[in-house]
């Protein structure tokens, strides 16, 4: 429906207008994926609790699943995108400018993918967080005022594919600055997946760090259990069993003592118990 009011209303665009018709396109675009991209998180915490309650369904599995499935409902409606593009302006055709207008799609819709399926975040914090890039996007990218910026600031457009995408838009390539010579395409696409990139360095880096921590810990109990007053401990609690637990463990106590003393616990017990003397109740009798 959307894209059938764009083909009405930018039917027989004329050249030089191609800036105009590439941003209304990708904005029809982002808001018709976006309700998808946001139902994610209810997705994932139902599919979690299903998974935990079905034990033989896989949560991996199925979150690669559910993004192959929003993959190709980007790619859908970037075709759809391109193809009512061609039918309004004859300028924007060709291979490249299909997948600089998929890419620079994605770029803008992978974040949601990323925050709501492979994380625990809240849908308040997907819907914030997921934002970033196109508001980035509008801010640094130089895409809306090509050349405008603080010197300095405005070198960050390199690191946002929509700013390589309208180096290859006609009729505003002449005017934006500092266009690459070549590879222009191959820039985008790297450009494109920054987000994947850095989302991948961070859980990365949590997992690692979470991994050490777990490390530290196992070490710091290991080590208290190399304690004297730990066997001793253990060695009140169950007896002759402990010995060979904290045998073991590598533990570096005096286990021969300890086993003596057990023992000689053990005789004292037996000969106390064995010069109690014999009471005879009065039922007995």
């Amino acid at each position: 429906f959307a894209f059938g009011l764009f083909l009405l209303t930018f039917w027989n665009s004329q050249p030089g207008s191609e800036a105009l018709v590439l941003i209304a396109a990708g904005i029809i675009s982002f808001f018709s994926v976006n309700p998808y991209l946001l139902q994610l998180v209810d997705w994932r915490i139902f599919m979690i609790e299903e998974a935990e309650a079905l034990l033989h369904s896989s949560k991996s599995m199925n979150k690669f699943l559910k993004t192959n499935l929003t993959v190709l409902l980007i790619l859908i409606i970037s075709s759809i995108q391109f193809g009512i593009m061609q039918a309004v302006i004859d300028t924007l055709s060709g291979v490249d400018m299909y997948f600089a207008i998929l890419f620079d799609n994605a770029s803008l819709m992978l974040a949601p993918i990323c925050l709501g399926l492979y994380t625990n975040l809240s849908l308040q914090a997907v819907q914030i967080l997921g934002a970033f890039p196109f508001l980035m996007m509008i801010f640094f990218s130089t895409t809306f005022s090509p050349g405008a910026g603080v010197d300095g600031l405005k070198n960050l457009r390199y690191l946002f594919s929509r700013y390589y995408l309208f180096c290859m838009t006609p009729s505003v390539d002449i005017m934006m600055e500092g266009c690459p010579e070549s590879n222009n395409l191959l820039y985008l696409i790297l450009s494109s997946l920054l987000i994947v990139f850095i989302f991948l360095t961070v859980i990365g880096g949590m997992a690692l760090r979470s991994k050490l921590q777990k490390k530290k810990h196992s070490e710091s109990k290991r080590q208290s259990m190399m304690t004297m007053e730990y066997a001793e401990l253990q060695v009140e609690l169950f007896g002759e069993k402990a010995l060979k637990k904290l045998k073991h463990i590598g533990s570096n106590v005096d286990l021969k003592s300890l086993e003596n003393s057990v023992r000689s616990k053990s005789m004292e017990d037996d000969g106390t118990s064995s010069d109690e003397p014999v009471t005879v109740s009065d039922e007995t009798v």
